[in-house]
């Protein structure tokens, strides 16, 4: 059962305690928060970056608050409808290039950030997106796609100099401010804390992702959409195997950091998002966690059963 009492944003000196499967590794609940995020990281072959684990994701839940979008407006050349068919888009580009999750992730934000700062032409929005993809590969990339083959990607419907310019516009209205709290490295690391199995951390990232798709979810913090999409995920592969709610409560992880309030906020737009994402006009993120490389998870026939996600198909908890 999650923490059902708000928990400090930073989690100083909380303890981050999971209670696992009974398949994965157990946690010892004696070990803080730091030696558990140190050990996870010595998993994840960062042993230089160990000693530093607490202040690394201290550092990453202070700063959470600025990477909300509250009271975000579409600019009104902008419909809700458009932003979905970008980012669409955007995820089709992203799987074609075989590019790394954080670099989707991060290009959405920058769109976001873009769009929150002043008018945005229509004729310039598909220019827009693969632009601040481009952005996007600069920073997280070991190699970044030539700016002609994204103009290709685009059917040449703009030159490399129309890309170049808006590259300039981009960074001159974000202040060059182009750091992001990746929801991607959090979830990453949470999951190895948890000792999640592969098919949670698949479905944890397509929870994610399809997150991306709701305008509704840019008004929550990264870290929050990690911790949901993570507590989605363990939930689903378990509701499967455990019929008896009270039961699946037990091997349900607490995680000690957003209230359950806080999190029961974020279910409702993944939850539609999974569920529907099937019949969906836009289905790209389906399409992508269908293919066997992601365990197929878009297709998992439990996400379609669940009884805990079709829960929140009728109006969002505000």
């Amino acid at each position: 059962m999650l923490c059902d009492k708000p928990a400090s944003p930073h989690c100083k000196e909380a303890l981050l305690i999971f209670q696992s499967s009974p398949s994965p590794p157990v946690v010892p609940a004696s070990l803080t928060l730091a030696q558990e995020l140190s050990q996870a990281m010595l998993r994840m072959d960062m042993a230089l970056e160990r000693e530093y684990a607490f202040d690394i994701f201290s550092n990453l839940m202070r700063k959470q608050p600025s990477y909300a979008f509250q009271g975000f407006d579409l600019p009104r050349s902008v419909t809700v409808e458009m932003r979905a068919l970008l980012v669409d888009w955007l995820v089709q580009v992203h799987e074609y290039l075989n590019l790394a999750d954080e670099t989707l992730h991060l290009a959405v934000h920058l769109m976001n950030c873009y769009m929150t700062a002043g008018r945005v032409r229509i004729p310039r929005l598909q220019l827009l997106s693969a632009t601040c993809l481009f952005l996007a590969c600069k920073l997280e990339e070991h190699t970044c796609p030539e700016p002609a083959q994204l103009c290709f990607m685009m059917e040449n419907s703009c030159s490399r100099k129309d890309l170049l310019q808006m590259e300039r516009k981009i960074l001159a209205r974000l202040r060059f401010e182009l750091h992001y709290a990746n929801p991607i490295h959090l979830l990453r690391l949470l999951a190895e804390v948890a000792h999640c199995t592969l098919e949670v951390k698949f479905l944890a990232l397509y929870f994610l992702e399809a997150s991306l798709m709701e305008v509704d979810c840019l008004r929550f913090e990264p870290a929050q959409l990690s911790f949901a999409a993570l507590s989605l995920a363990h939930r689903l592969s378990w509701e499967a195997r455990i019929q008896d709610m009270d039961v699946l409560q037990e091997y349900f992880p607490k995680f000690h950091v957003y209230s359950e309030a806080e999190l029961l906020a974020v279910f409702p737009y993944m939850a539609k998002a999974v569920l529907q994402g099937a019949n969906a006009s836009l289905r790209a993120i389906f399409l992508k966690y269908s293919r066997p490389q992601k365990l197929c998870v878009s297709t998992n026939p439990a996400i379609a059963a669940s009884k805990f996600l079709s829960r929140f198909l009728g109006d969002p908890i505000q």
